[in-house]
């Protein structure tokens, strides 16, 4: 960490790497595809090197990164303002593992899309990416009374839609 904040380029690209299926995949989910995904990991890595150095505390190097991940997502979105998503088979062609169990992925995908761009940031670093509420606050910069609110928002949400939508057998 002290390399890289050094400007050391190897460093870095080590720690980068730590997390970069982790950012390619949480910017999958806002993207909607490979090409936008790739874009949003690559801008990413350049954003992040150019402000290591301001990280002040490197046990937040994780948190920091999956911040600027998001940013760069929603700038993609906002550049774009109209996104036409692939159909949940196509997407599975793309990106998904052959292990997977596809229905629950198209399940979780399609579930996934019911939540506003808030209330998807704090269900993705809070399960997806493990973090505690208060790193899921520090990471987005809202009070963690807010960050508390909209997972229990979008987890009502979610339980609802998959009641209404007969997933597991239901």
């Amino acid at each position: 960490m002290k390399k890289a904040k050094k400007g050391n380029d190897k460093a870095f690209l080590k720690l980068f790497q730590t997390y970069e299926k982790e950012i390619y995949r949480t910017a999958f989910v806002y993207v909607k595809n490979q090409n936008d995904a790739l874009d949003v990991v690559q801008e990413t890595a350049y954003r992040a090197f150019k402000s290591i150095k301001n990280l002040k505390e490197p046990v937040y190097f994780k948190t920091w990164l999956f911040k600027i991940a998001i940013n760069c997502a929603i700038d993609i979105i906002q550049k774009q303002k109209k996104i036409i998503p692939l159909k949940p088979e196509f997407e599975d062609l793309i990106s998904g593992d052959p292990n997977e169990d596809v229905l629950l992925t198209m399940s979780l995908k399609d579930l996934l899309e019911r939540l506003s761009e808030e209330e998807k940031s704090v269900i993705l670093l809070r399960f997806y990416q493990d973090m505690t509420l208060k790193e899921v606050s520090e990471t987005l910069r809202i009070p963690l009374g807010t960050a508390k609110t909209i997972l229990y928002r979008a987890l009502k949400k979610l339980r609802n839609s998959e009641k209404g939508a007969g997933f597991y057998g239901e």
